[in-house]
């Protein structure tokens, strides 16, 4: 590489808002597109956090108050049909069921026990639904975004080959802008991918977690309603 060549490269700006401006159309649109899916992928992320650290503490919140002695029916009626809290949401739905088994004269109506345990059941499916709502975007922009940053990359180097041969020259001064900026493009799909497949097992774990606190409590509830209805 002669003085003139190195020159010339040193004087060309690399940094990402030069390498975007250069970029071709089609590049432009896949770095937009990487970009977008990595701000969607922190706000899913962020979000998510937000939503199990209090799903959590309402959880705890309820258990304290559910374990605390106070009879069923006026725990029932403090929290009201649709409480806050997806642990209360299912007590509610199974105390909803319990008052509605029992006919005019106060008596129990048959499978009173397992309509009460569908309820809950239903109740789980349905926070199930809204904790896990979101992470499907995660697990895709994981998946996708990588081949896009390669599709991006692609690009780039066809164009910067069609440049060598417009103007038949190899130097570093026509080569290394349209290397960088494919190479720019994997960077910004690994940059998306890799936060969101690492999140998406982390916050799918959470989620495991939290549901089965749920499914824990619904059990241990329908054993209590089980020994009231016994005896």
């Amino acid at each position: 590489m002669d003085a003139t060549t190195l020159a010339v490269a040193q004087e060309i700006d690399f940094s990402f808002w030069a390498l975007f401006a250069r970029a071709t159309f089609i590049v432009k649109i896949v770095m937009i597109m990487l970009i977008a899916a990595s701000f969607w992928a922190w706000s899913i992320i962020i979000q998510k956090y937000i939503v199990y650290r209090k799903a959590k503490k309402d959880a705890e919140a309820f258990d304290q108050a559910f374990w605390s002695g106070e009879p069923l029916d006026e725990l029932f009626d403090n929290l009201g049909s649709d409480p806050e809290g997806s642990q209360a949401r299912i007590f509610a739905a199974a105390m909803t069921e319990w008052r509605r088994s029992h006919d005019a004269e106060g008596q129990l109506i048959p499978n009173a026990q397992s309509r009460i345990e569908r309820s809950m059941n239903v109740a789980i499916a349905r926070e199930a639904d809204d904790m896990q709502s979101g992470l499907g975007y995660l697990a895709t922009i994981g998946s996708v975004t990588p081949f896009i940053g390669l599709f991006g990359t692609v690009m780039g180097i066809m164009n910067a080959f069609i440049e060598i041969a417009e103007q038949q020259n190899t130097s570093l001064a026509v080569v290394a802008p349209g290397i960088a900026e494919a190479l720019l493009a994997t960077a910004l799909g690994l940059l998306a991918a890799i936060p969101a497949v690492v999140f998406y097992n982390q916050l799918s774990t959470i989620a495991d977690k939290v549901l089965g606190g749920y499914e824990a409590f619904a059990d241990e509830f329908a054993t209590i309603l089980s020994r009231q209805l016994d005896s």
